[in-house]
């Protein structure tokens, strides 16, 4: 892997960070983003398909050089793969899981951009074939812990509840909750989430939930856990929220202390006119792979 630095720019079109080849080589490549463009389930704003291409698209404008772990992760390569393009649920997880295991034998680390939550549960089940046992670490405004949301159990509201089924996963925390239904109490496991009305005197809770999780923990990130003044572009945009830097130290800490397997960014709704949620969104993941990876792809 070529060690010259590239500078912030507009870059090579539909690649994350706007790569240039030699950092993109799938043989290569330490880290694959593969963008799911799903949304068939969503019950308020629809557009979330749109939100993997519009994700990519900001990222091609990140500063490539991260001050706070004074690295440039893109160094141990990012491959963007082709989209997962299915027109049901069921095909759609059937081939976003595959994917995701095909890549996970490559050695990689598997970035899958949503898309609606729905499709979190394919890589999740991916990664339940080669780490056992693990937790799930789910930021999201919503529990989507429904056994079925208008008959469908394979709605983006019932996507933790088939998280639940898997038997490799030991637990979900999940952190930021601030909405959900009745209906979904019984599913909910109260010690281990942690609700957003809960979270803004201290950061003692950062600890708590670290407690909570397992060696191997994967990473689930519904855009929406952070407050809607901040992130607007999703299919529903929940006042009460959490700010980045409630939510990024949290995420450093859990790399330090855990084996990160996995992350999967989901329900980026973008808006015309307002680019700003989607480029946090892209800053979002190139700062997590910066905490996974900065060991690898220090300045010198």
């Amino acid at each position: 892997m070529a060690q010259t630095s590239i500078t912030q720019g507009h870059g090579i079109e539909g690649s994350f960070g706007g790569l240039p080849a030699e950092y993109t080589s799938l043989n290569d490549a330490t880290v694959v983003i593969l963008p799911v463009p799903f949304d068939m389930t969503t019950s308020y704003q629809q557009g979330t398909d749109k939100g993997p291409e519009a994700l990519i698209e900001a990222s091609r404008n990140l500063e490539l050089y991260d001050i706070e772990t004074h690295s440039e992760v893109y160094k141990v390569g990012i491959h963007t793969a082709e989209p997962v393009r299915e027109s049901s649920s069921k095909a759609m997880l059937q081939k976003a899981e595959e994917r995701t295991l095909d890549y996970l034998n490559q050695g990689k680390f598997v970035v899958t951009l949503g898309g609606e939550h729905s499709i979190s549960a394919a890589p999740i089940r991916a990664h339940a074939k080669k780490f056992a046992p693990f937790s799930v670490l789910q930021f999201d405004a919503h529990a989507d812990l429904q056994d079925a949301y208008l008959g469908d159990p394979l709605s983006h509201a019932s996507v933790m509840a088939r998280v639940k089924e898997i038997k490799e996963v030991d637990k979900i925390v999940s952190v930021g909750i601030r909405s959900m239904s009745s209906d979904e109490l019984h599913n909910l496991d109260r010690e281990n989430t942690f609700f957003a009305h809960e979270l803004h005197q201290d950061t003692k809770w950062w600890d708590e939930v670290i407690d909570r999780l397992a060696d191997n923990v994967y990473i689930t990130f519904d855009l929406d856990v952070f407050d809607s003044s901040l992130m607007s572009s999703t299919g529903t945009p929940e006042p009460g929220g959490l700010f980045w830097h409630q939510v990024l130290p949290l995420i450093k800490k859990v790399s330090e202390k855990k084996n990160v397997i996995g992350l999967d960014v989901v329900e980026l709704l973008p808006k015309e006119g307002n680019p700003a949620p989607d480029f946090l969104a892209a800053k979002l993941v190139y700062k997590i792979l910066s905490y996974l990876f900065h060991e690898k792809s220090k300045v010198e």
